[in-house]
């Protein structure tokens, strides 16, 4: 049962502060609100906006939209995978999502505009207080403890912005890959983490329908006299609307990262697509855009003078295959308990015990595997061990396999097959991130 809803001290004040309704600050502010806690959800933009985004989402992600009470059905407009098509070195495998207890054996697909909105929704319906169109500045900072205790912010359309501060004694900065608000506190992007950039565009497409998530190892340019490998990864995702998007990932470990420009190189690479496939100008239904990908712990720590990180904002995409959506809903989760255990604390002094454990469970939880995710990023960044790997490995339906739980991060915790128990294995001994 969800706790009555305590009456707000005051319209500016509140329990916890949720700055970005994106799908970290949306999870994070449902489960505040249904474990009781008064919660504001502040977001700069207004329903419905767009994200650059792939729109495929794995069963990591489809388990924490069942447990938000998301209605998944294909009458609610949500189209399911079986599993991921992987295309490379002349190869084209096909590989169903594993069956496991821990997580569905399905995907889902959504346009982001649409999927953030009912996060958001649902964050309302659990008690979140949503302002839209709440364009958050600098921090307050408390003089004597240098704790953050509130935000100003920006309030209405363009014309008639007006300036207000909110209060609360826990700040959540859910704000992505830019974050304002952590840098405004001294937190700043470690270098020596991967990053990521993701540009795509959506087609007309007769693909539309296509149940497999697509991945492509290899991108060729076969504009020139020769055809000519390009760096990353692309993919190709049915919309089930009529449209495909069509996208690709580059990470910054490759040598062409700062040189190139990516909406030409995802140009070239459609125009090497089959005609019938339909990835073509003048099929094009919106802009090509690109977005940041913020890997593997980038920005730390996670918890500092009253200010929790979650999603994109800490860093939190899976090195292994751009994957933020999953994981930005997962540390909302584990955000949201730790603040509510933190909350039934009798002094400031056992609070912030309980809130200093918050980057621990993180490293727990993601630690090994994301440093495994940096190795495997720095091998594929080199394009003659990415070549060798997709023409002998996706030779061995066996090898993809574990590749696919590997990369997609699906495995049972316990109780699992050998893969499960090589994959918890690797990621118990690697170092915490």
């Amino acid at each position: 049962m969800t706790e009555p809803h305590p009456e707000p001290l005051s319209e500016n004040t509140a329990d916890v502060i949720v700055v970005g309704a994106g799908p970290a600050g949306s999870t994070t502010a449902y489960y505040l609100a249904k474990a009781g806690l008064d919660v504001l959800l502040l977001e700069k933009t207004a329903f419905p906006r767009e994200k650059v985004c792939g729109d495929g989402l794995t069963p990591r992600a489809t388990k924490q939209l069942v447990a938000m009470g998301i209605d998944i059905s294909e009458e609610a407009g949500w189209l399911r995978n079986k599993g991921l098509r992987i295309i490379g070195g002349g190869v084209r495998l096909q590989l169903d999502w594993p069956e496991l207890a821990s997580f569905p054996d399905y995907g889902l697909v959504r346009k982001r505009d649409d999927f953030d909105e009912q996060l958001a929704r649902q964050a309302q319906k659990a008690g979140a207080r949503l302002y839209e169109r709440c364009n958050v500045g600098a921090p307050i900072i408390d003089d004597r403890t240098g704790r953050i205790t509130g935000v100003h912010a920006k309030l209405g359309d363009s014309g008639e912005k007006r300036e207000v501060t909110f209060h609360a004694p826990l700040v959540v900065a859910a704000d992505g890959n830019s974050t304002r608000l952590s840098l405004a506190m001294g937190l700043h992007r470690r270098e020596d983490r991967p990053m990521g950039v993701a540009v795509r565009t959506y087609f007309e497409s007769p693909r539309h329908e296509d149940d497999y998530l697509e991945s492509w190892l290899e991108l060729w340019d076969r504009r020139g006299p020769e055809p000519r490998l390009l760096p990353g990864y692309g993919w190709i995702f049915g919309m089930g609307d009529g449209t495909s998007n069509v996208g690709l990932g580059v990470l910054n470990t490759s040598d062409s990262f700062k040189e190139l420009d990516w909406r030409e190189v995802l140009k070239a690479w459609c125009a090497s697509m089959p005609e019938e496939w339909g990835y073509t100008p003048e099929n094009m239904t919106g802009p090509i855009r690109g977005a940041a990908l913020p890997m593997a712990f980038n920005r730390q720590p996670h918890y500092t003078r009253g200010l929790l990180l979650v999603g994109d904002a800490g860093g939190l995409v899976n090195p292994f295959n751009g994957e933020g959506i999953a994981y930005a809903m997962e540390s909302g989760q584990i955000a949201a308990d730790v603040i509510v255990q933190a909350h039934a604390r009798a002094t400031p002094a056992q609070r912030e015990i309980a809130l200093q454990r918050y980057p621990q469970v993180l490293k727990d939880t993601y630690g090994g595997y994301y440093t495994l995710g940096r190795a495997f990023v720095k091998l594929i960044g080199n394009p003659k061990v990415m070549k060798i790997a997709t023409q002998r490995g996706l030779t061995h339906p066996l090898l993809m396999k574990f590749t696919l739980k590997m990369l997609a991060n699906l495995t049972d915790p316990t109780g699992g097959d050998a893969m499960d128990r090589i994959i918890n294995g690797l990621s118990k001994v690697a170092p915490k991130a």
